[in-house]
């Protein structure tokens, strides 16, 4: 079939270049989605169609933003978190303008494309049949000592600059053929920006680390003789996937370019069988939602919960860190409102969303300039304005459905967070905020009262967790909100008598917005230092749920997923559901 050129718009409105091959017998349920490694682009990657010689599968295949065809200066994007939202957008273009489900997709990548992939499929918990990683760049082997640190303080200096990869033809393949098109292909992006290089790690390391959150049957290609990129963070990943279905091969003698090496046949064999026998077989899928009771994510829960010897270092370490802490806030308003109230108090996310460092002298207001701006707040307030979009998304649909919007926030804290999201151009029907607090409730009557909201906006003092307080109101909401109450609590039964509350009060075209926590870099920080605002647990410790779990226990209330945002740094996402 003959191939077909187009464009895709993103979610922040960019229009990405790619190619399209319809399946040559005329099928149009499955297909193959190509993603091409740094600096090249889709015509590049458009041979493993011809090659794999599937003809009931169309093909698919992008040019990453800076690469190609498609937009942007050459070797850059706005972030790896920017692109790895991409990938999520042309997923779901893919399934949106051609019918295909993504239960029904495979995707193959390569190098750079394999780390936006392994990233998405972490933070996204997409669920297609399966996919194909060949030597994924997840560690790039820079040579020069140092090279990574002298990049991150250059950038600080200097911002964002280039540079121009030292890889020649052929250290990529054996082929000769290949490193000839490579080297007089005009459309090869030499450069590459160094927060994308810098981001690459930051993104790889996450994911390898965290690689039991993937369950997504994967087959992972490695080049014996890879002058690129390193082999040890490849297997690290490959050993913790939570794939139940999982193969590695390693290719003797294979360069970077895995799937245009001269030998490339025997990966091309392994390829076509682990795909066919992917297909032939149901969608396999995980079943997360008893992880509470074991798994990873529980276990490293308990870890994190276990007292430490007395008298050893790390236990000393961990006592001057929280003596520390209680030192600083008789100076830091934001250490003495989480000493106070609990560092996951809605007290404490309120100050954080407001963002104004204050203290009793010059000395705290450096102090709570530096707490507020630790990665999981600037997090929190990302999650926020991400909140803020889902709002107007759903909304917006409503609307477009000629259906009212009644909003239920189960657990608001002080509110602000919605409120904040509320313009006078999309004010709902119907503002519905409660919390178990009565702390939480009276500032949110406050804001409310400033902000002259009290026709629309009411906030009670209500538990969320007891099934019956989601019953026979009126009207029924159309839109629910929970944001960071399921990350304060381990117990996925717990967080099931809140979705099924919603599943229950919403109708059937209503929406759920949820949030979750995937991924956290300070975890033993806050479990060994912070307090926390719940009767009976002093520490904050926190059981992660990935974004499959989180997805997974929101289906069972019968709500499917149709969006998603997350924060650069991967902490916290933000999800629109809709109900079925």
């Amino acid at each position: 079939m003959s191939e077909q050129q187009k464009f895709f718009s993103t979610q922040d409105g960019t229009s990405l270049f790619y190619r399209y091959r319809p399946a040559a017998d005329g099928s149009s349920d499955k297909a193959i989605v190509l993603f091409h490694r740094g600096h090249e682009h889709s015509g590049r990657m458009m041979f493993v169609a011809d090659e794999l010689g599937f003809n009931d599968f169309s093909y698919f295949a992008w040019d990453a933003r800076g690469h190609g065809y498609s937009p942007g200066e050459r070797g850059d994007s706005p972030s790896i978190g920017t692109s790895v939202s991409d990938v999520d957008d042309f997923i779901r273009h893919i399934q949106s303008e051609y019918g295909i489900k993504p239960e029904n997709i495979c995707v193959i990548a390569q190098s750079v494309g394999a780390v936006l992939v392994s990233t998405w499929l972490h933070d996204y918990a997409p669920k297609i049949r399966c996919a194909v990683l060949a030597s994924p760049a997840f560690k790039v082997k820079l040579y020069v000592p140092f090279a990574r640190t002298g990049l991150k303080i250059m950038q600080k200096w200097r911002g964002n600059f280039f540079v121009n990869s030292y890889v020649k033809a052929h250290y990529l393949t054996h082929n000769v053929e290949r490193q000839k098109s490579y080297d007089n292909d005009p459309l090869i992006a030499r450069a590459i920006s160094v927060r994308i290089l810098l981001g690459l790690y930051e993104a790889a390391e996450r994911v390898v680390a965290d690689a039991q959150a993937i369950t997504t049957p994967v087959q992972l290609l490695i080049s014996g003789s890879d002058w690129v990129v390193h082999h040890k963070p490849q297997h690290d990943f490959y050993n913790r996937l939570g794939s139940h279905i999982k193969e590695r091969h390693i290719l003797p003698g294979f360069y970077h370019d895995t799937l245009g090496e001269q030998n490339r046949e025997i990966a091309f064999v392994e390829m076509r069988r682990f795909i066919r026998e992917r297909f032939n077989q149901p969608l396999q899928q995980v079943d997360l939602t008893q992880a509470h009771l074991f798994g990873d994510s529980r276990r490293e829960a308990d870890e994190l919960a276990t007292p430490l010897p007395i008298c050893t270092p790390r236990s000393a370490f961990w006592a001057t860190y929280r003596a520390s802490l209680k030192l600083g806030s008789r100076w830091s308003e934001g250490l003495r409102i989480g000493q106070e109230t609990g560092f996951d108090s809605g007290s404490t996310l309120d100050y954080v969303y407001r963002n104004q460092p204050q203290g009793s002298n010059a000395f705290g207001v450096w102090v709570d300039k530096y707490y507020l701006n630790a990665i999981g707040w600037r997090g929190i307030r990302q999650r926020k304005v991400n909140i803020g979009k889902a709002i107007q998304t759903a909304s917006a649909k409503l609307r477009e459905a000629g259906k009212p919007v009644h909003v239920l926030d189960i657990a608001s804290g002080h509110g602000r967070y919605v409120l904040d999201a509320l313009t006078a151009d999309t004010l709902p029907d119907s503002v519905r905020l409660r919390d178990y607090s009565p702390i939480n409730v009276e500032a949110g009557r406050k804001l409310i009262a400033e902000r002259g909201l009290q026709d629309t906006v009411t906030f009670n003092e209500v538990n969320a967790y007891d099934r019956a307080n989601y019953h026979d109101l009126q009207p029924r909401p159309t839109l629910g909100i929970v944001s960071g109450l399921h990350e304060l609590f381990a117990d996925n039964d717990l967080i099931l008598n809140s979705l099924y509350g919603f599943g229950e009060a919403i109708e059937t075209g209503g929406y759920l917005i949820y949030t979750g926590q995937p991924w956290h870099p300070q975890l033993e920080m806050i479990a060994r230092a912070l307090t926390s605002h719940k009767a009976g647990s002093p520490n904050w410790v926190m059981r992660r749920r990935s974004q499959q779990e989180m997805d997974q226990l929101v289906e069972k209330a019968g709500f499917e997923k149709i969006h998603q945002w997350i924060d650069e740094d991967g902490i916290f996402t933000v999800s629109l559901a809709v109900k079925k």
